[in-house]
């Protein structure tokens, strides 16, 4: 959409998705080479690399994500002069880290401000952390009601071939006959997976079945090990791996589950939500923002085991309130999060800068 307005080019690290991108979308792309973790040498060497592409580009505005990427792109537009320096904080790292590693982390977001000359939080949750660990004293602009991509309706909604979806369920390891929890994202610590997998089997024998959507990161955040045996040896969990399309998944679950730490604006709640399934979810920044308790799903505390188990049994337990946030699911989300609402709001707001 931007580029039918502006010349777009979209910078990252050099994988087959940057391909994809730049077919998918018909702009132009430049493979920065950019590690996740802290690394001095290689996070220097990325900075003086991204600096050459501004210097040959020269952008009027250069609009960056993600902590990594947000920091090296707006120290080299600051060092190039480039007019317009904007970042998305999609999620914060700090709030959730302790000792050194949170002083860093604090320093690092405070350079980044410090360098941006507009600052976007993607959710009201991330501009608090933002005013609460004073990261800055820049305004913070909430595009929106928050969240970067929206839903598009069209794509994120069930299939109307029923049959197919009842040859789907047959298909499967699941019995479609038990109520069926799905989870989709990186299989880690940090999303809750220990806890989520802790309170599953804590469930009824042979009441529920879980779907697990993603893949596991066993040098960033790996799980514990009793974690991942019970993944592998328990046979009401299907794990599936990482996934081009996640919708029938979606469509084969009753409820979408999601006990991580910490997220900016998680949008698997908005397209579980848009494909119809009431969620459980943590008081996070951005979850606690798409779900209404008891409207279109609940919300427990983070890193609760006891509670998380409690709440997947009452989804269990209370079919009438399931029903109810069921029907409420979709609608709750369309109204808020349309993805050509998000996309004219951001239209605006590179047109007014």
């Amino acid at each position: 959409m931007l580029s039918e307005h502006f010349e777009v080019v979209a910078v990252s690290s050099l994988d087959k998705e940057l391909k994809l991108i730049e077919e998918r979308e018909g702009v132009r792309t430049i493979a920065v080479p950019m590690e996740r973790h802290i690394s001095i040498v290689n996070d220097l060497k990325s900075l003086y690399k991204m600096i050459r592409v501004f210097h040959r580009e020269k952008p009027y505005i250069v609009h960056s994500m993600t902590p990594k990427a947000g920091l090296i792109s707006m120290l080299a537009a600051k060092i190039c002069g480039v007019p317009v320096r904007m970042h998305t904080y999609t999620g914060l790292v700090f709030p959730t880290a302790t000792g050194m590693k949170q002083k860093i982390l604090i320093w690092m977001d405070k350079l980044l401000c410090a360098c941006a000359t507009y600052i976007n939080p993607e959710g009201q949750g991330v501009a608090n952390d933002l005013k609460k660990f004073k990261i800055t004293k820049k305004p913070l602009h909430i595009i929106g009601n928050g969240n970067v991509r929206g839903i598009d309706p069209d794509y994120w909604k069930k299939s109307n071939d029923k049959r197919k979806t009842q040859d789907e369920r047959q298909n499967s390891s699941l019995n479609s006959k038990v109520f069926t929890f799905v989870f989709v994202g990186r299989i880690v610590g940090d999303k809750g997976i220990n806890e989520l997998i802790e309170a599953f089997k804590r469930l009824k024998p042979h009441s529920a079945k879980l779907v697990l959507v993603g893949t596991f990161e066993e040098k960033i955040d790996p799980v514990k090990p009793e974690t991942k045996q019970e993944i592998d040896s328990n046979p009401n969990i299907e794990w599936v791996g990482r996934q081009a399309d996640v919708r029938p998944f979606y469509e084969r679950a009753d409820a979408f589950v999601f006990p991580s730490y910490r997220e900016g604006f998680p949008n698997t709640v908005l397209e579980a939500g848009a494909m119809g399934l009431p969620s459980i979810v943590t008081n996070i920044n951005g979850a606690n923002e798409i779900i209404i308790p008891e409207e279109n799903g609940l919300i427990i505390p983070s890193m609760d085991t006891e509670a998380l188990f409690l709440s997947m049994q009452r989804f269990i337990d209370e079919p009438e309130l399931v029903a109810k946030m069921k029907a409420n699911a979709r609608p709750m989300i369309i109204d808020r999060f349309e993805q050509k609402f998000i996309w004219n709001e951001l239209l605006n707001v590179y047109q007014s800068l």
